[in-house]
């Protein structure tokens, strides 16, 4: 057993499994089932993108550990889901596996190349030495070494030849689980000529009769979709599931909202269900509403909602694509991490890094990164709606643009700057009318906008830029003989006033001022804070104005 052909060492599924009474474990193995009905039909060749962090890997290594031979699959998925499935026993640990962890192969080539000592002649790329290494492992096998030593065209590092041979001889099919496929082409994505020597590898292993038959299954995963050229997908015979088109599969790559309500039951979980799916839900996938795992298994071992997502190494690569020239895209970013929805045409987009010619190729990218979500657009297939999905990579994405120069310079920052200015001074004047700016824009024009809870959300996205850093936002929040609709806590006590606003629709902002002091919402407030300034806030459907009062209270 070796490191690709039927590894046996743990991984992260089995750690996963061996730890399910300390840890969180979501069994998603009834996914085995799926590809089990897969195995040798016209829809063997399967590819499933996602963004970082969404449990490809512990999904590719489930895979691994049912189908290899290098694994005892009875005693790691004992009652777990698949077990009740009629294809379970069939299938278990019958298959050669070739798993390719393309990180692990780099890793390997970066230590050859550094020692010259190592150097094997014609290998001189990470396709050489990806296909020497499978080749090698091939050969320790003494029935297949005897195999592709009597063929003479088969050179050591050629692993689609190696593979024909091996099967022709009625030697058993293998399948192939490639984790991080698209890893060339994100960490060499300047070199053209390398990406096309390892698609050709790619398809060289299923391009004739004999490399299609040689396999029972072959599964790829990663971040960016298959590559296309000319409008065409490089890997023709793989049906692909991704971000962009995501398929049915959208349960088992991620939490579900049942899933996550099992999770937040567990002994000892202290966060809730709703900061969760504030925080980690909103990739609403063929109608299943899905969480970022690894976020949600952080949050709650810590005990925490944070924006985990801030720490990812793409976070670098959001910088160039919203610094690119094209005209629009930086008011659009704002919009979108305001709340509105962009629309944009993914259908020239190359699934690549590089190919970049214009907003709908930003966007696109950025959807297949994660940062936004898309939702479709009736009766057009090549357009989606991009969205951010959740308060993470809100909060991620705001702290990549206040660091970019052009920053200060946005309509839209000098808004909200000036709005939480206005209220600060009590200008009840100017707070409404850039109320009004801000009902007007993107993020919330197209919204019903017939309640409070409606002129709630315009006002925190007016208040969005102004205040991050500097205070917490509290939605109903118990005080008094009652709650109060909104109020910013400042981050820092005594660094800036208490905001404790009050919201009325088709009524008055002097009826909004009055219940706040009836119902002595400022009391909690004032022990704790010397500067509270209360804000009553109505809106008109009659006017279509809004009307702000303001008061300092002690």
């Amino acid at each position: 057993m070796g490191s690709i052909l039927n590894p046996a060492s743990d991984n992260s599924f089995i750690s996963l499994v061996k730890a399910r009474d300390t840890r969180i474990f979501v069994d998603k193995t009834d996914f085995i089932a799926i590809t089990n009905a897969l195995l040798n039909t016209d829809g063997k060749l399967l590819a499933v993108t996602r963004p970082r962090r969404f449990g490809k890997t512990v999904t590719a290594h489930m895979l691994s550990a049912y189908y290899s031979k290098g694994y005892d699959g009875r005693n790691i998925f004992a009652s777990l889901a698949i077990e009740e499935e009629k294809s379970y026993a069939e299938h278990l640990n019958r298959y050669n596996v070739l798993y390719v962890d393309m990180n692990s192969i780099k890793d390997k080539f970066v230590s050859y190349k550094a020692d010259p000592s190592l150097y094997i002649e014609a290998v001189d790329d990470i396709v050489d030495f990806l296909q020497y290494l499978a080749v090698r492992e091939l050969k320790e096998i003494q029935e297949y070494a005897a195999l592709i030593a009597s063929d003479p065209l088969i050179g050591r590092k050629s692993l689609s030849s190696a593979l024909e041979i091996i099967c022709r001889h009625n030697s058993g099919q293998f399948i192939l689980i490639m984790d991080e496929w698209d890893l060339i082409y994100r960490e060499y994505q300047y070199e053209s000529a390398l990406q096309e020597k390892f698609i050709e590898f790619l398809r060289g292993l299923f391009k004739s009769d004999d490399g299609v038959s040689s396999f029972a299954l072959a599964y790829l995963t990663g971040i960016l979709p298959i590559k296309k050229y000319n409008s065409q997908s490089a890997l023709n015979g793989f049906d692909e599931y991704n971000m962009l088109t995501p398929g049915d599969y959208a349960p088992y790559f991620g939490f579900t909202d049942e899933e996550v309500a099992r999770i937040v039951q567990s002994p000892g979980c202290r966060v809730s269900h709703q900061d969760l799916r504030e925080w980690y839900e909103g990739y609403r996938i063929r109608g299943v509403d899905i969480y970022n795992p690894n976020s949600v298994c952080k949050a709650v071992s810590r005990s925490e909602c944070i924006s985990y997502w801030s720490k990812t190494s793409s976070n670098e690569e959001v910088v160039r694509l919203i610094n690119m020239d094209f005209k629009g895209i930086k008011k659009d970013i704002l919009d979108l991490i305001e709340g509105a929805r962009v629309q944009f045409d993914f259908s020239n987009f190359q699934n690549d890094m590089v190919n970049i010619d214009d907003k709908d190729d930003v966007l696109s990218l950025l959807v297949c990164l994660g940062y936004f979500g898309c939702s479709d657009v009736p009766g057009d297939e090549d357009l989606k709606l991009a969205y951010v999905p959740n308060k993470e990579i809100r909060r991620a994405l705001m702290g990549i643009i206040r660091k970019q120069d052009w920053y200060e310079k946005m309509d839209t920052i000098r808004r909200s700057e000036s709005l939480l200015k206005a209220i600060l001074e009590l200008d009840g004047g100017t707070v409404a009318a850039l109320i009004q700016e801000v009902h007007n824009s993107p993020a919330v024009s197209l919204l019903d906008y017939n309640d409070e809870a409606s002129l709630t959300y315009c006002v925190m996205t007016g208040l969005l830029w102004s205040t991050l850093g500097k205070y917490i936002a509290h939605r109903e929040e118990q005080a008094g003989k009652g709650r109060a609709d909104l109020v910013y806590e400042p981050a820092v006590k005594g660094s800036t006033p208490l905001i404790l606003i009050e919201f009325k629709y088709d009524a008055s902002a002097e009826e909004a001022i009055q219940q706040i002091k009836t119902q002595e919402y400022f009391r909690r407030y004032t022990a704790q804070y010397r500067d509270v300034i209360i804000a009553g806030i109505n809106y008109s459907t009659k006017t279509k104005d809004h009307q702000c009062l303001l008061e300092r209270v002690t």
